[in-house]
């Protein structure tokens, strides 16, 4: 369990640094990493590609955290800049 909140978190790290985003701190990196990895997983299944080990891990799951954010980049509501102070 540890184990898959390390690479939850590492990917989370990475997957806002691939993406250009502000992060969303220790704890929104590690839920976006482990949401990704299921993501990333279930889709790595789907299309045919295995992922072993811990860097396929890692990469599956960043992958996933990356299109996880993309999702809520297009649902996220602008803010109005008058509100931004």
């Amino acid at each position: 369990m540890l184990w898959f909140l390390l690479i939850g978190l590492i990917s989370g790290g990475l997957a806002v640094m691939i993406s250009h985003g502000g992060g969303f701190g220790i704890w929104g990196n590690l839920a976006i990493g482990v949401i990704g990895s299921f993501i990333g997983g279930f889709l790595f299944d789907f299309i045919g590609i295995s992922a072993y080990g811990t860097i396929g891990s890692v990469i599956s799951s960043t992958m996933g955290a990356i299109i996880l954010l993309w999702v809520i980049q297009i649902f996220r509501i602008p803010v109005p800049a008058y509100k931004k102070q």
